[in-house]
């Protein structure tokens, strides 16, 4: 009874095989089909040579040009506190006084010690001279002309003894005076009149920092090194740092770092600036820029036209049949138009049509159809 149900089996696989084969499409037509081979709606811009300002921006840090704490040189006690907490001092203002009635004793002692060696020698040299006159008239033996010689040179030798030690005993007098060593600014005090102070103490008497002129400290990357010592030298390296109210204070650069930051890749620089109003603070941050003339005939693109893959940084570039292909790219910096960015860009020459809106979607080759390009046709210079 088995027998008969395997033709029946085999028949309907053959009636299944031949169906199949008759509603199933060709595969060239199941390729082409579907939604994946519409082309892509994209906006396009025109790639534009120009002149820009070579104006690099960064990020830094103010920082004083002189900055000092101060601690006595020797142990003694407060007398006198001459200044406040946050006060402005000049360059030699007294600060401080220390107990020095020990010192000026010293001091008092030298004097006396000097002034007594000086007559002691003018004596001997008055004996000297008299024992060469009666040597003349052979009164007395060359011996005693002798003995008057080194006693007046041994007198000599002590005169200038005590005046160097009158100098050491006035060096430790001017210790127990704290001056000012440049014009600034005080800062905190944590001492009282009566405080035993000593050498090499933790905690400063207190600091006095420059406020004006004033420094803000930045990189840049290594690749505009030339430019920035060109500039430098030819004396045409304005700074501009930009204050929380708008406000631009203009300075100067003053300081290129000798070596590269092999990590980061960035060269370390300082701009000076005025601050009589004390705008700028130690330690606050600050946007600094620096103008280094004018890049002739650069090209730029709207940063939305910039891709990152792999390779590095590429824009997708039209080609005449609406299809898209990548084209590798060099950002060299960005810059700042109406509230809108642009790329300046090497490996890229002006006049190339690329996708500037909806590159995120494509792939080498893909068909797109143009929309209103967002950025194409764009008024002035990038500043």
């Amino acid at each position: 009874m088995s027998r008969p149900i395997v033709p029946w089996l085999l028949g309907g696989s053959l009636v299944a095989v031949v169906t199949w084969a008759a509603i199933k499409p060709s595969g060239g037509q199941a390729d082409k089909g579907g939604p994946g081979d519409k082309p892509t709606l994209v906006s396009t811009v025109l790639s534009q040579a120009q002149d820009v300002p070579l104006r690099f921006e960064a990020q830094g840090t103010v920082a004083a040009l002189n900055k000092v704490e101060l601690r006595p040189q020797v142990s003694s006690t407060i007398r006198t506190i001459h200044i406040r907490e946050g006060q402005d001092v000049k360059a030699g203002q007294l600060l401080f006084t220390l107990d020095s009635r020990e010192d000026n004793s010293r001091v008092e002692q030298s004097s006396a010690e000097l002034a007594q060696a000086r007559a002691q020698l003018h004596e001997a040299e008055r004996n000297l001279a008299r024992s060469r006159e009666l040597l003349k008239q052979q009164f007395i033996s060359q011996s005693a002309v002798d003995s008057a010689q080194s006693t007046a040179d041994s007198l000599r030798a002590s005169l200038a003894a005590r005046q160097a030690a009158l100098g050491s005993a006035k060096v430790g007098l001017s210790y127990q005076s704290i001056i000012a060593p440049f014009a600034g600014r005080a800062g905190a005090i944590d001492i009282h009149p009566g405080s035993l102070v000593q050498p090499g103490m933790a905690q400063p008497l207190t600091s006095v920092t420059q406020l004006d002129p004033i420094a803000v400290s930045f990189t840049l990357p290594e690749r505009e090194l030339q430019r920035l010592l060109a500039a430098q030298q030819a004396g045409q390296s304005p700074a501009y740092v930009t204050l929380d109210s708008g406000e631009r204070i203009q300075g100067k650069l003053s300081f290129i770092d000798n070596n590269v930051n092999a990590d980061s890749g960035t060269i370390r620089l300082k701009a000076e600036f005025p601050n009589g109003r004390h705008q700028l603070w130690p330690g606050a941050f600050a946007r600094v820029a620096v103008d280094l003339g004018m890049e002739k005939q650069a090209v730029t693109l709207p940063v939305g036209a910039l891709q990152t893959g792999p390779q590095g940084q590429f824009v997708y570039l039209v080609a005449p049949d609406s299809t898209v292909k990548p084209q590798a790219i060099k950002l060299s910096r960005v810059i700042t138009q109406d509230g809108k960015q642009y790329g300046v860009v090497s490996g890229l020459p002006a006049g190339k049509k690329v996708v500037v809106e909806g590159g995120q979607n494509l792939r080498p080759g893909a068909a797109i159809s143009e929309g209103k390009a967002g950025g194409e046709k764009r008024q002035g210079k990038p500043g």
